[in-house]
């Protein structure tokens, strides 16, 4: 019978006070074990949770086959009722689910901290093989913008980025993103997610609102008449640049209107560097310094400082030195730098700063998720995101955010762009997700998230693509303690084994020791495999115990080169320790490759 929360307070008052009549070496010992269990446990704040920022009420504890609770209620209360006392709470059998696992009533007033006590005193049991908060679900219903069902890039199975999965846990709430780009154009959609930015452009002759620096960064147009910005270059309309991509990172969302933004939770802090013909790297430097929390003389301080910055923008040539120092100053304050890779359909390399050192860089994907055809590419490419390719059709681009204006401002509109302009923020948004899920998280080790949790790309890059497709969801969820591989122990087989064309299945095998309990839900599989026909490859995942799990199927009509992926498999099934194998075969004739190396992340 569950115990009010008044009488329970009581009780623990007097327990606490008859806990005053031990001796100073009993008690000493007793708050020494209590603390070993405290840091040898570290509870992941998602498994104290019903719901993101609630606290749990109830917990499933899953016991090991062959422990008298797994199959005695009695034993199981008995159970509870010690871990209770154990983390100074009131903890209660309730019933038995179907699956055998117990649950257990913590009650409704506890803290985070409370409900990570029992959890660890639980998992610090070596007959429970987990413990699960009963989490809170919701209906899965779409957000009810009116143009969400045209945002493929965000839930299409194919090409999306996974990222309604990642809603249920971050929405970026309390994280800003700096936008350094053409400033902002009010936009209802937008504009309750807008706080304080500034405008960069000190050139009258690019700012064209009739003065330099200050700090309101409303775009007026960057509209150019043909010849104006160089010798040959054709007339534009303004492009509203910079909300569009504001759109896609955060539009306010569940307003029954227009898009839904990737990060609705976070702010938008518009910075204007580009202008008529461009933007000067001078202006691009300070507008980093500035977003990152840096002084620049002259502007006042900062007092919405970006942990995420968005730069959808480039040139020619090799990072400078001055731009790396702006971007290496703003990552050691915190600030992950989002770059786009470029639209030249070209090595990355060649063109800044999407080949700056500590940026993520971002390259393009189609709506069929293989490489735009613009995308640049290369080894510096850290990671692909959805940037749309209208030449298909309209539809595929990426709808956000616009106005109607083809010089100076009019009424607000929605548009479909492409370009790695429309995939960086993607990233950026995603960052900001996971900021917020886990604000403890350095850049490097949000970008590790972010590339470690990406998928296989659906479809073909040539040249180099960075990590896969990102995937919002399962990054999320790695990050906040629910899976993934930030966290955890890593396993890993660096033999290279020669994968025969054609032939019989290779096998690479990795040895889990010291694990309690079954696998987690969301095993994380690290492939990497060299092989100029990727298509050809079946690859299985094979547990202890036999049992495989498909990784990858054979598919004739991908004919990219490699397998550098990372794959989640629900692996609560199986125990945990044991020789795990990872089995890869080549299917069809005239293509070989060899197996570099692979990694389990528990």
């Amino acid at each position: 019978m569950r115990t009010s929360p008044a009488l329970r307070r009581k009780l623990i008052s007097v327990a606490a006070a008859s806990a005053a009549l031990l001796t100073a070496a009993s008690t000493a010992s007793a708050v020494a074990a209590q603390e070993t269990v405290s840091q040898g446990l570290a509870v992941p704040a998602a498994q104290t949770e019903a719901a993101p920022g609630t606290p749990a009420e109830r917990l499933i504890v899953g016991y090991q086959a062959g422990a008298a609770e797994a199959g005695s209620n009695p034993a199981a209360e008995a159970d509870a009722a010690a871990k209770g006392r154990q983390a100074g709470e009131d903890v209660d059998f309730q019933r038995r689910l179907g699956t055998g696992a117990a649950l257990v009533d913590l009650g409704d007033d506890l803290t985070k901290a409370d409900v990570a006590d029992v959890v660890a005193q639980y998992r610090a049991d070596p007959q429970v093989a987990y413990v699960v908060p009963d989490r809170l679900n919701k209906p899965k219903a779409d957000p009810n913008d009116t143009e969400y069902t045209k945002q493929w890039d965000l839930f299409e199975t194919t090409a999306g980025m996974n990222v309604p999965g990642a809603w249920a846990t971050s929405t970026g709430t309390g994280v800003t993103v700096a936008v350094i780009d053409t400033g902002y154009v009010a936009h209802t959609d937008l504009a309750a997610n807008v706080v304080g930015g500034y405008d960069f452009i000190a050139d009258t002759a690019v700012s064209v609102d009739g003065d330099g620096r200050d700090s309101n960064p409303a775009d007026p147009g960057d509209h150019y008449a043909a010849n104006e910005c160089g010798s040959g270059v054709g007339a534009s309309n303004s492009s509203w640049h910079g909300t569009h991509v504001a759109g896609t990172i955060a539009a306010v969302t569940n307003n029954n209107k227009g898009v839904a933004g990737i990060a609705y939770g976070a702010k938008i802090s518009p910075v204007r560097v580009l202008g008529k013909c461009g933007g000067y790297d001078s202006d691009i430097i300070d507008a980093i310094t500035w977003a990152s929390g840096g002084t620049v003389s002259g502007v006042p301080a900062n007092s919405q400082v970006a942990k995420v910055i968005n730069m959808s923008l480039g040139g020619d040539g090799a990072c400078t030195s001055a731009t790396q120092s702006a971007i290496t100053a703003a990552v050691n304050r915190g600030t992950t730098v989002v770059v786009a890779a470029g639209n030249e359909s070209d090595n990355v390399a060649n063109h800044s700063p999407g080949n700056c050192n500590n940026v993520i860089s971002v390259a393009a994907t189609n709506r069929t998720g293989a490489k735009a055809s613009y995308s640049n590419y290369g080894s510096l490419v850290d990671i692909s995101a959805p940037g749309g390719q209208t030449g298909t059709g309209t539809a595929n681009g990426i709808l956000s955010t616009l106005n109607s204006g083809t010089t100076t401002p009019a009424t607000e509109s929605y548009a479909y762009y492409q370009g790695t302009s429309m995939a960086t923020p993607h990233i950026a948004g995603l960052v900001a997700l996971v900021k917020s899920a886990n604000p403890a998280l350095t850049p490097a080790q949000i970008e590790t998230a972010v590339k470690n949790n990406a998928r296989a790309l659906p479809g073909a890059c040539s040249g180099g693509c960075g990590a896969g497709l990102a995937d919002a969801a399962r990054t999320v969820q790695a990050v906040s303690g629910s899976g993934g591989s930030t966290g955890g122990t890593t396993f890993s087989n660096t033999t290279a084994v020669p994968i025969p064309d054609n032939g019989s299945a290779i096998e690479s095998s990795i040895a889990v020791s010291g694990r309690t309990g079954n696998a987690p839900t969301a095993l994380q599989v690290g492939v990497d495999i060299t092989h100029t026909y990727r298509g050809d490859l079946v690859i299985d995942l094979v547990a202890p115990d036999g049992s495989a799990y498909r990784l990858k199927a054979a598919a004739s009509s991908d004919s990219a080169d490699n397998v550098k992926a990372t794959y989640s498999v629900n692996a609560s099934g199986e125990i945990a320790n044991g020789t795990w194998k990872l089995r890869v075969q080549d299917t069809a004739a005239q293509d070989t490759g060899k197996l570099n190396s692979w990694q389990l992340t528990f």
